[in-house]
């Protein structure tokens, strides 16, 4: 088998997996040769290919057999080391069991490329004070919050920071799917004291996607010992979840109580502001990359606002279009990126109704929806009426006088008069910015 071959198996296996467990677990593989039947590759620990070739085994030799190949299994090494000495062995923390090792932490993720906005700004002034080090001052540390809202980052930044700064320090980062894996190995392998003495000696674990163990009964009380054990030392703890604990389905009661005796801080989902933030500060790279991609005034406003629930979704996004760009030689303009991004923008389309963006708006300032759309324009009715139409200009597809006709007739240049007003004063008053985004977020759900 060609390298040109596994890089076909790769790329399969990358739109498969996903970009986490692809990174994770299939990119540290390292293709070395195929004899009589069997695909040998070198690993960076045991571990990984344990792990590997229990879960993803069988796709490889899927796709492995797909291309013409005849492979009938996998086999995982790890590359030869040279021997320490008896000295070295005792003296060496590096001599260690190689389980040690946690997940791959992405280079990407560090403090210097998150970008702060309000959404998530408690959080990241939580993540960088756990990063200083020093004495523990809330344990845990508990991040919780939808897909793509920077849970994972944090905490990679938070691995590098410590590393950086402690490198005598023993930080273990994993998921709470590895953390499950490895249980279950000790147990299957009769090495529960190896797997009790690693995690038990960290100075700081790091657990992302906690939710996972929900429903695991054993591996929750072999959590919840390594929790008290480690909490009982002085050592920090941060886990991450997507949602926050006492929300966690099938999970105990006491680790929820466990989980809540720290910080427990709540990524919001990315208002405008900071998505246009995280787009210019991606721009910034790839423009070092394509010096050449001229990108047209609008096009990062145009995405910030259509693309707003998931910021992995809008990074790509920005990374296909910049892609797409250099390939045809073309400037990045609104139309290239209406064309390009189509299925992307079509996928993120509001699906929300004036009448439904009526209905909540009127809802939240407890007035009747009649008084809103009717022809009273006293400030009590005029204001969210103007916020009704703001929402109904940005969320949904129709004109301005149609917009109009469902505010009780009204003119064009009536919707028009209230979006700019709204544009105006969500600048200057932070409770009509708030409104607004509470507001999208619930018409959103």
């Amino acid at each position: 088998m060609t390298n040109e071959i596994w890089a076909t198996v790769l790329a399969a296996l990358k739109s498969a997996l996903g970009k986490n467990s692809f990174s994770s677990w299939i990119e540290p593989l390292e293709f070395k040769e195929l004899v009589d039947g069997v695909a040998v590759f070198d690993v960076p620990t045991n571990f990984i290919g344990n792990y590997v070739s229990q879960n993803f085994g069988d796709q490889i030799l899927y796709h492995m057999n797909n291309l013409g190949q005849e492979v009938q299994r996998l086999q995982f090494r790890v590359p030869s080391q040279t021997r320490p000495t008896a000295k070295a062995k005792a003296t060496s923390k590096a001599a260690e069991p190689e389980a040690g090792s946690g997940a791959p932490l992405d280079s990407r993720f560090t403090f210097d490329t998150f970008v702060v906005g309000k959404p998530n700004e408690l959080a990241h002034a939580a993540a960088r004070r756990v990063a200083e080090g020093g004495p523990v001052t809330f344990n845990p540390l508990f991040l919780y919050g939808g897909v793509g809202l920077g849970k994972t980052h944090l905490m990679h930044a938070i691995a590098h920071e410590l590393k950086l700064r402690s490198p005598e320090l023993n930080v273990l980062y994993l998921s709470a799917e590895q953390f499950m894996y490895r249980f279950i190995t000790a147990l299957r392998e009769r090495k529960m004291m190896d797997f009790k003495q690693l995690f038990r000696s960290v100075d700081v674990l790091m657990v992302d996607d906690v939710q996972f163990i929900g429903g695991k009964d054993s591996t929750q009380e072999e959590f919840f010992h390594t929790f008290n054990a480690l909490v009982d030392g002085q050592k920090q703890i941060i886990i991450s979840a997507d949602r926050a604990p006492g929300e966690i389905k099938d999970l105990e009661e006491r680790i929820k109580s466990r989980l809540q005796c720290g910080l427990v801080v709540d990524l919001h989902p990315t208002d405008y502001e900071l998505r246009l933030g995280i787009l210019q500060s991606k721009v910034e790279v790839y423009s070092a990359q394509y010096p050449e991609l001229q990108i047209a005034d609008g096009v990062l406003e145009f995405l910030a606002h259509r693309i707003s629930t998931n910021v992995r979704v809008l990074e790509g996004a920005l990374t296909r279009l910049f892609a797409f760009a250099s390939l045809v030689g073309r400037e990045i303009t609104l139309d290239l990126t209406q064309d390009c991004l189509s299925d992307v923008l079509k996928a993120s389309d509001r699906k929300v109704t004036v009448e439904e963006i009526q209905r909540k708006v009127s809802e939240h300032y407890n007035i009747r929806l009649s008084d809103m759309i009717g022809p009273k324009r006293v400030r009590n009715y005029a204001r969210p009426r103007q916020i009704a139409m703001y929402l109904a200009k940005q969320m949904t597809s129709r004109s301005l006088p149609e917009i109009g006709r469902r505010f009780g007739g009204r003119d064009h240049t009536t919707v028009m008069h209230g979006v700019k007003r709204i544009e105006e004063l969500k600048a200057l008053d932070s409770q009509i910015a708030d409104d607004l985004e509470l507001l999208r977020r619930a018409l959103q759900e």
